[in-house]
């Protein structure tokens, strides 16, 4: 069914999201007041290396992480008018599937071994809709089906360890779309894949949404995914957005060093022979939450810090004359920061292979 896209409403609606995760004697943060918005039919890609905080805001959203012993969210995350952290855990059960749903990093994770997958694709169509056994079973083929995968009736049978890393991740898709949701959240879906299944996962997802009207929020590391996929980007370093707009915006025109580095770490096809240098690199690593430096977090590893600024105080995200680009940077409207050098272009699309095997 093909939902319009409602680009006034937002299917989702993030405002100040904080994480802590109790420890040491205290509470940690990890996000730090984060606000965003996604519509029908749009996707936002949220960036940034491992240990940023992406997945943990996913999980967040999803509410998903540890009980309020462990873990304290605040804010508000709504969907359908619905603020979802202060929903109970009934509530919120009935929320996953139907408006929310979520694809997870590693396929092998999300299915179990000694179940088979049409079982386990049933078993959400079982849970949150009254149909008989002859429609659920059609619903599976169906979705199998709307997913690439050859031989649905054969295939509904077999159990994951029997399917390759690709057909597994489009049984995870299947199962994530059963109930039509009005989001979906992947977390780096194709990492675990060569370049030619993560092409054809991406088109996937890209024809599905056409079909539906979703909104869907793709939460990558990697830049030329982002260029495939997104409509609109944010970058993510040490739980706190740093930067985000367009595609076009954040891939032609970066102002965060931290958002040039991760541009400048893409392999491009035009270069191939021709670097003769390294490829390019973020010096250091993330700082651990809860050991974050005075300043910005970024200044330890950013070649433009300057002391007695960047060290002294956290920026705020501003627009400095784009307010559909704000950046988080002190020294953003520098001429050395206002017009870097750019990636401007897209990744070359693998030629598609058959995956039925």
């Amino acid at each position: 069914m093909t939902r319009p896209a409602d680009t006034k409403t937002p299917v989702l609606s993030v405002r100040d999201l904080k994480v802590r995760f109790r420890g040491g004697g205290g509470e940690i943060p990890v996000v730090h007041g984060i606000d965003f918005d996604i519509h029908g039919g749009e996707t936002l890609a949220l960036v940034g290396e491992s240990g940023s905080g992406k997945s943990v805001t996913s999980f967040a959203l999803m509410r998903l992480l540890p009980d309020a012993r462990h873990c304290t969210i605040e804010g508000r995350v709504t969907v359908g008018g619905v603020n979802l952290l202060e929903l109970s855990e009934k509530k919120m059960a009935a929320v996953r599937g139907p408006k929310i749903a979520m694809i997870f990093q590693e396929p092998l994770t999300s299915l179990n071994p000694v179940h088979r997958v049409g079982d386990q694709i049933a078993e959400a169509i079982r849970y949150h809709r009254r149909m008989s056994r002859a429609e659920i079973r059609a619903r599976v083929l169906e979705l199998l089906t709307l997913v690439g995968i050859p031989d649905p009736e054969r295939r509904m049978s077999a159990y994951p360890g029997e399917m390759s890393g690709g057909m597994r991740q489009r049984v995870v898709i299947a199962m994530a779309l059963a109930l039509e949701p009005d989001l979906l959240i992947a977390d780096e879906p194709t990492t675990a894949l060569d370049v030619t299944v993560q092409a054809q996962i991406l088109e996937l997802l890209r024809e599905i949404q056409g079909r539906t009207g979703m909104a869907m929020l793709f939460i990558t590391h990697d830049f030329g995914v982002v260029a495939e996929i997104a409509d609109r980007v944010m970058v993510m370093y040490s739980g706190r957005i740093v930067e985000e707009g367009t595609l076009d915006d954040v891939l032609t025109r970066p102002r965060m060093p931290y958002t040039r580095g991760l541009l400048g770490s893409v392999p491009r096809l035009e270069d191939a022979g021709l670097r003769t240098g390294a490829l390019g690199t973020i010096e250091g690593f993330v700082p651990t939450p809860g050991t974050l430096p005075d300043g910005c977090s970024f200044h330890p590893r950013c070649p433009h810090a300057q002391a007695g600024l960047c060290d002294v105080a956290m920026p705020e995200l501003l627009p400095h004359g784009n307010v559909r680009h704000p950046v988080r940077c002190a020294r953003a409207d520098e001429p050395a920061l206002k017009h870097p050098a750019a990636m401007t272009h897209a990744p070359a699309k693998p030629a598609k292979e058959d995956l039925s095997a």
